[in-house]
């Protein structure tokens, strides 16, 4: 018994921590939303091998299976000596997903977050205006709106199927200077 009320305790004490803390938030709602299912946010830990200093967006691309139904002989047809059939064959029904591509992730590096300020993302925003793919107010927040038509935007140029700015797709824009070493 003593077990179960010190659980409770616990809980309790749990219970009362998360209430202070929640009376201390801004619990008012934005117009930015969390990234769509399988796309991560931009982050500076990116591939193995990436260089230190550089951020990344990461999109998943799930593994493509493919469901075999196969149909296998268990015994086969008993005919006699003059050729007639005693007995049909028996057949079973074999079920297995066959992996035709596994899952992978795409990596693709991205301008980093000291970079994404709100007069970046208000020239990000009348770039893809111009483009357009975006119809909302030039508001310097990287909003659902802009995260659309940026996904939009990047599809339609070669690019990835994100809604996270790829430094690529920035520099297309012209909203970053293209390194000459990258050049050469």
């Amino acid at each position: 018994m003593q077990v179960i009320s010190r659980s409770v305790v616990l809980r309790g004490c749990s219970i009362a921590l998360c209430l202070a803390a929640l009376s201390g938030c801004d619990l008012a709602t934005t117009d930015a939303e969390p990234p769509e299912p399988g796309v991560v946010e931009a982050t500076t830990q990116g591939p193995a091998g990436a260089p230190p200093g550089s951020c990344w967006g990461r999109t998943v691309s799930p593994a493509v299976i493919e469901t075999v139904t196969e149909q296998v002989q268990v015994q086969p047809a008993q005919i006699s000596a003059t050729g007639e059939i005693q007995s049909l064959p028996i057949y079973r029904t074999d079920t297995r997903q066959k992996i035709l591509a596994p899952r992978t992730d795409n990596w693709f590096q991205t301008p980093c977050a000291d970079q994404m300020t709100p007069q970046f993302v208000s020239t990000l925003q009348r770039a893809l205006e111009a483009r357009g793919v975006y119809a909302g107010a030039i508001s310097g927040q990287y909003d659902q709106a802009t995260r659309k038509a940026m996904r939009i935007y990047q599809i339609s140029a070669g690019g990835p199927d994100s809604p996270i700015l790829a430094l690529t797709t920035a520099r297309g824009l012209g909203l970053i200077a293209v390194d000459r070493k990258t050049l050469e």
